[in-house]
C-alpha cells in the first residue's frame, strides 16, 4: 500500500516542484482536483458511449431472434444458412440510429454489404433484450395453415393495391415477388417462405426497393432471412462524398459546412453526372411503373453514388408513395400549411375554410432537389454554363406541386437540365 500511495503522490504532484508547492500550498487541492475532474469527465464520456452503443446496437439480439425462427421452421429466406449455420455472414460496424432498426455493415462472400434487421416487436413483447421473444406471434402471424397459392397472391395483390394504388403494373410484381418468395426453386412457396417475403413487404423500404429496382437508382437486395434483409453497400454514402459527424453539426457555422462539402466533393464534371442519375430517379418516381412517390426528406445525406459516379438512393425510408401520404393527409384537421407535413419536407396545402388537409404537395421532388443541387452544382461550375445553369435550378425552384401545373412544367424543367448538364460532360471520358 505504501508503494502505491507514493506512485499516485508522484504522478500527481511531481509536476510541480517542491518549492513551488511551499509557495502555493494551496496549488496541490486544486491540481488533485484538475485531475480527478479530468478523470470523472473521461469516465463520464465513456460511459455515456458504452450506453448510447449498448442501446442502439443489438445485433446480437437480432441474429438470435432470426436463428430461433429459422430453427424452428418458421421463417426461411435465400441467407438463412449463412446467416444461421455456418456463420459466413457476420457482423461488424454498427450503423443503427434506432434501437428498433438494425443497421450493420457486414461481411458476406467477402465483401462488405450493409444487414438490416427490426427487432421493435420483439423489445415491446420482452423487457429483456437477451431472452428469445415470442416475436414469431406478433409479426410471422401472416399467411395462415391452410392458405392456397391463389388466396396468397390474392392477399399480395390487394396489400399492393392499399400502398401502390391500383396499377395495372401490379400482378407483374406479384409474380416476382412470389418467384423471390420460393427460395429453394422447386415450384412451390411453403408457410415459411410465404411468412418470410410477407412480412418484409410490410418494411416501407423493402417495398419500395421492390417497385423502384428496374434503373438501378436504389441498393440492390442481395439476400433475406424471415425480415432481415441485405443489401448492397453503396460506397459514398452522401452527396458530397464524405458528411460532417452528427455531433459536429450544430458546433459548426452553415459557411464551415459549406467549406467542408466544396472540398470533399467530386469534380463538376463528375458532380453533373451524379446529378444526371438523381434527376433520372426523380423522372422514375413521378408516374413511374408503380405509381408516385415522394422524397419526404431531402438532404445530401439520404443520396450517394458508386465508385462509377452513379446516383444512388441511399435511404429509401426517407421516401412514401402517394396512397400512403394521402392515408395521412385524409380528413387531418389543419390551420396552415405546416399541419399537413408528412415527413420532414412532404408538406400538402390546407383548406383553411374547411380546416382539412388538401392532398396537392406545395412542392414536388423537383423543386426540392433542385433547391439541393443549387450550392453542389454552382461551386466550380464552367464558366460559360453556371449563368444558364443558375436561372434553370432558379426555374426548377419555383415549381409548384398543385396537379394542373404539375404534367406541363415538371418534365419540361427536368428534362431542360438534364439536356444542358449532359450536353457538357458528353463526348468525355466522365460520361
Amino acid at each position: 500500500m505504501r508503494r502505491v500511495r507514493r506512485l499516485v503522490h508522484l504522478v500527481l504532484f511531481c509536476p510541480i516542484s517542491k518549492g513551488l508547492q511551499n509557495r502555493l500550498p494551496g496549488i496541490k487541492v486544486k491540481y488533485l482536483l484538475v485531475v480527478w475532474l479530468g478523470i470523472f469527465v473521461g469516465s463520464w464520456v465513456a460511459y455515456m458511449h458504452y450506453s448510447s452503443y449498448s442501446e442502439l446496437c443489438r445485433g446480437h439480439v437480432c441474429r438470435m431472434i432470426i436463428c430461433d425462427q429459422y430453427k424452428k421452421g418458421i421463417i426461411s429466406g435465400s441467407t438463412c444458412k449463412d446467416l444461421c449455420e455456418e456463420h459466413s455472414l457476420r457482423f461488424q460496424h454498427c450503423l443503427s440510429s434506432s434501437p428498433t432498426q438494425q443497421v450493420y455493415i457486414g461481411l458476406w462472400k467477402e465483401k462488405e454489404v450493409i444487414i438490416k434487421c427490426g427487432i421493435g416487436e420483439a423489445l415491446k413483447a420482452d423487457g429483456n433484450p437477451d431472452s428469445v421473444p415470442r416475436r414469431d406471434v406478433v409479426l410471422f402471424d401472416k399467411p395462415t395453415r391452410g392458405t392456397s397459392m391463389d388466396e396468397f397472391k390474392e392477399m399480395l395483390l390487394n396489400f399492393l393495391k392499399s400502398n401502390l394504388g391500383d396499377q395495372t403494373s401490379l400482378p407483374a410484381l406479384v409474380s416476382q415477388i412470389i418467384t423471390m418468395a420460393d427460395v429453394n426453386r422447386d415450384g412451390k412457396v411453403s408457410l415459411a417462405e410465404a411468412k418470410s417475403i410477407w412480412a418484409l413487404l410490410q418494411l416501407n423500404e423493402f417495398l419500395l426497393m421492390l417497385s423502384l429496382h428496374e434503373k438501378e437508382h436504389t441498393s440492390k437486395l442481395l439476400g433475406y432471412c424471415g425480415d432481415l434483409y441485405i443489401t448492397e453497400k453503396i460506397p459514398h454514402n452522401s452527396l458530397y462524398g464524405a458528411d460532417i459527424p452528427a455531433f459536429l453539426q450544430s458546433l459548426l457555422p452553415a459557411a464551415a459546412h459549406q467549406l467542408i462539402h466544396q472540398w470533399f466533393a467530386p469534380a463538376w464534371p463528375r458532380r453533373a453526372k451524379i446529378t444526371i442519375g438523381l434527376l433520372e430517379f426523380v423522372e422514375e418516381i413521378f408516374h413511374g411503373t408503380y405509381g408516385n412517390f415522394y422524397i419526404c426528406e431531402t438532404s445530401s445525406r439520404n443520396v450517394g453514388y458508386n465508385d462509377k459516379y452513379d446516383f444512388k438512393m441511399v435511404n429509401l425510408r426517407k421516401v412514401a408513395t402517394e396512397m400512403t401520404i394521402r392515408g395521412f393527409l385524409k380528413g387531418r384537421h389543419c390551420e396552415q400549411n405546416v399541419d399537413c407535413t408528412y415527413g420532414k419536407d412532404c408538406m400538402a396545402t390546407c383548406d383553411k375554410l374547411m380546416k382539412q388537409c388538401k392532398s396537392d404537395m406545395v412542392q414536388p421532388n423537383l423543386a426540392k432537389v433542385c433547391g439541393l443541387l443549387q450550392d453542389y452544382l454552382l461551386y466550380g461550375a464552367p464558366p460559360d454554363l453556371k449563368e444558364e445553369l443558375q436561372k434553370q435550378l432558379r426555374t426548377c425552384m419555383t415549381l409548384s406541386g398543385l396537379a394542373s401545373q404539375m404534367e406541363v412544367h415538371h418534365s419540361l424543367v427536368l428534362n431542360n437540365l438534364k439536356t444542358l448538364l449532359w450536353k457538357k460532360i458528353s463526348n468525355t471520358k466522365y460520361s
